[in-house]
């Protein structure tokens, strides 16, 4: 992988801004407005939203979780949702299970089981200590090697008590399909953000694709980071700071530590890696989040590039990330 070099000033083109998957999108991409560019993205949004979304009733993934048996749950996948599966299970084996796909029924537990804006949110600004302590230790058997996945059409087995949460690499793969389609509907080269996941294809801009990576992706430009510029491939940010709400007296974040099956407790509050897709860059930049203290030697294994910002806000920089 090629690492990102500081980036020029941003190239002319089209910009489209809008909301979904309870996110921002973003579109950039060469050359005047194209209608078929942001269609393209569209479909895919809304196909993975059918998919894989944890927050609608009648997605596959819902209707899988919801089950009823005390045995294993078995049912047929469409082609999406079987393709969503197994990238969470590579990720879970890549990252020898820091990227858990299994913490469905933990999540919901932390009150996280209704879309991210219906949730008593913990303000940006506020201090990631406040509210306590938001870890208690308790020891948590890993299911994930336990799910199956086979067959044409893929038939998915889920463990008895297992819950099914692919918030942690289903959104980056939307980026990556909504890139390629995109680029296929409009013929230029585009970039698709969703909130913060970056996925580009086909030609970039004079200079490369600008970007800069920041504890929230909704602030501006300005706001505390780094700008640089990609060639191709994807770019990941992952924080803990942005997605945090109140409940039962605790300030909660959506970075769960499989082991414990709690919010995250280390020493990075946001971590940022370019990869050859979104998709293996945001499998990177949970995993180095839950690793922790162990997080650099292992990004530093996977030769990825890769900014960790501290709680306290300083910078590790690695791997060939512009300093």
């Amino acid at each position: 992988m090629t690492p990102p070099p500081a980036a020029p000033p941003a190239a002319p083109g089209s910009t489209e801004t809008w909301s979904a998957l309870g996110t921002t999108v973003v579109l950039r991409y060469e050359g005047p407005p194209n209608p078929a560019a942001r269609a393209a993205v569209e479909r895919e949004l809304d196909a993975i939203d059918h998919a894989a979304s944890r927050f609608r009733s009648d997605s596959e993934l819902s209707r899988l979780n919801a089950m009823s048996g005390p045995g294993p749950r078995t049912a047929i996948a469409g082609p999406l949702f079987a393709q969503a599966v197994r990238l969470a299970i590579h990720a879970a084996d890549a990252s020898d299970g820091a990227v858990d796909p299994t913490l469905g029924a933990e999540l919901v537990a932390l009150g996280y089981d209704r879309d991210w804006h219906e949730l008593c949110a913990v303000p940006v600004a506020a201090p990631l200590s406040e509210g306590g302590d938001i870890v208690v230790y308790r020891s948590r058997r890993p299911r994930w090697e336990e799910i199956e996945i086979a067959g044409d059409p893929a038939r998915i087995t889920l463990p008895a008590g297992v819950d099914l949460d692919l918030g942690a690499t289903a959104k980056a793969m939307a980026a990556d399909r909504a890139a390629r389609a995109a680029h296929e509907a409009a013929g230029v080269g585009v970039l698709v953000s969703l909130g913060g996941d970056i996925a580009t294809h086909g030609t970039r801009p004079a200079g490369g694709w600008t970007i800069h990576v920041t504890d929230d992706h909704r602030a501006g430009p300005d706001a505390p980071g780094q700008t640089i510029a990609i060639q191709s491939g994807g770019v990941a940010t992952s924080s803990i700071v942005t997605r945090r709400w109140r409940h039962g007296g605790r300030a909660m974040h959506h970075v769960l530590d499989p082991r414990s099956g709690e919010p995250v407790r280390g020493p990075w509050r946001t971590v940022s890696v370019a990869a050859a897709t979104c998709a293996e860059a945001n499998i990177a930049t949970t995993a180095a989040l839950v690793l922790g203290h162990d997080a650099c030697a292992w990004l530093a294994e996977q030769g990825l590039p890769a900014r960790l910002v501290a709680l306290d806000g300083s910078v590790v920089a690695q791997g060939g990330w512009p300093r």
